[in-house]
């Protein structure tokens, strides 16, 4: 065990060595909260946020935990835990732009009342959960949150379905409702748009309606605009209210399940969209997964072992809100029967929910046109001898990819790629080694692979 002269010190050295050795993830969301609050000679106090963390860092870490730290009698770690008062993160402690304070934001006309505006009062920046797959655009949320129409205008924020987009979309709402009051701030999805459209026309209030969003909302939030598509009037109509707002300095944030490119929207509207930042809502990682889940049992008092979670989090992958309808069913379950959460009550309970059907066979042509679509290249790009930069990666992913998604030889990879099996090889450790430093490019990997795994 390391020399020490305090158990505090032991933990300390153990939290270094923990972070070396797990993912800044899960480091963030497991250890990093975990507050020393007593040291005597007999044993380490630990408060934690709550009992899940416990069962994580004893699941995962006990032995080490003996290395570093005095044991019992048992042979246990001599840790005793406290769970920390409920206390709400404060949104307050978000970072501020050095020199520019939130109160520099220009004020607007008095607010109509924006109590009036229907926001989910549970999506908010602090019960949102934070993954590498989202962690750019939540950043990318709060800035805009901070300063409407300074950072980023529009914000154009897509993934897939019940990943967080709407939580995102009202948590931005809830900030600048908050601290930004004299602003007046108006969430709607595109189909109800289209519905006030429809009503404004039928009761000849169109010009009262144009009027409201061009001249009195200083912060829009547009949900689900693909619902727009093939809706030419209605596109056209809400394309001049971008057009007017922007001109007039006021804030445009919009989700859709597509980019703006993918949608059948006309040029013009495609480009206002693109005119700011176009952000990516990924699928989250396991951990962060397994961190949402525990995160929703709190909520309900359930307590879920960790590896339980794990368990869980393993089999339901594409959506965040499908973790949600699990949490509610377990808990309904183990309420009305006296149960506690097992792994086979889990795979009883959640049956068809768990994903246990075999995939179809992955080949390296749904591996190029994953790869093309990520990079914005064509897939004839990628089976050329074309070798610049931005074709060259590409490349070299795609055939990363086929060699840990495809079971099989080198050989056959390298005649299906037209290259050698040396070529395969020399592709795949040259992006291993890239993933552990590029961010950006392991994010773009793990697109590609989702796209290829869940079709």
């Amino acid at each position: 065990m390391p020399t020490c002269t305090t158990h505090e010190e032991a933990w300390t050295q153990f939290l270094q060595f923990a972070k070396a050795h797990c993912s800044p993830v899960a480091f963030g969301n497991w250890l990093a909260p975990i507050n020393v609050v007593e040291n005597d000679s007999q044993e380490l106090v630990l408060e934690i946020p709550n009992v899940f963390v416990q069962d994580y860092l004893l699941s995962n870490y006990k032995q080490d935990l003996c290395a570093f730290l005095p044991v019992n009698g048992l042979g246990e770690p001599a840790i005793r835990f406290v769970i920390a008062a409920q206390k709400k993160q404060a949104v307050q402690s978000m970072p501020v732009v050095a020199n520019e304070s939130v109160s520099e934001v220009p004020a607007a006309a008095p607010a109509r009342n924006n109590a009036d505006v229907k926001l989910n009062l549970g999506y908010l920046f602090e019960n949102f959960i934070e993954g590498p797959s989202n962690q750019f655009v939540k950043s990318a949320a709060m800035g805009v949150a901070l300063k409407p129409a300074h950072s980023y205008n529009p914000l154009f924020i897509h993934g897939g379905v019940g990943l967080g987009k709407t939580h995102l979309l009202h948590s931005i709402g809830h900030f600048i409702r908050q601290h930004h009051k004299k602003l007046n701030i108006q969430c709607i999805t595109a189909e109800a748009f289209i519905n006030d459209l429809v009503d404004s026309l039928r009761n000849k209030s169109i010009d009262r309606m144009k009027r409201f969003y061009r001249s009195e909302i200083d912060v829009l939030l547009v949900d689900d605009i693909q619902f727009l598509q093939n809706r030419l009037n209605f596109e056209e109509e809400l394309s001049y209210t971008f057009e007017a707002l922007k001109n007039k300095g006021a804030q445009i944030v919009i989700t859709s399940d597509q980019p703006p490119s993918s949608l059948k929207l006309s040029r013009r509207t495609i480009s206002k969209m693109e005119g700011g930042l176009v952000a990516l809502m990924g699928a989250p990682e396991l951990e962060t997964r397994v961190a949402i889940l525990q995160a929703k049992a709190e909520q309900k008092g359930l307590h879920i072992p960790y590896r339980v979670a794990v368990f869980i989090a393993e089999h339901i992958c594409d959506n965040v809100r499908q973790l949600e309808g699990a949490i509610n069913r377990l808990s309904a379950h183990c309420r009305l029967m006296n149960l506690n959460v097992t792994e086979e009550l889990v795979s009883k309970t959640l049956c068809e929910m768990l994903q246990h059907a075999p995939r179809e066979k992955i080949s390296v042509e749904q591996i190029l046109k994953s790869v093309a679509d990520i990079f914005e290249l064509r897939v004839s790009d990628l089976k050329s001898t074309a070798r610049t930069k931005d074709i060259a990666l590409a490349r070299q992913v795609a055939m990363y990819l086929a060699k840990d998604l495809i079971h099989e030889s080198l050989i056959m990879l390298g005649e299906a790629f037209g290259k050698t099996h040396s070529t395969i090889l020399h592709a795949y450790k040259n992006i291993e080694k890239q993933l552990a430093l590029d961010v950006n490019l392991r994010r773009q990997v793990d697109v590609a692979r989702r796209n290829v795994c869940h079709k």
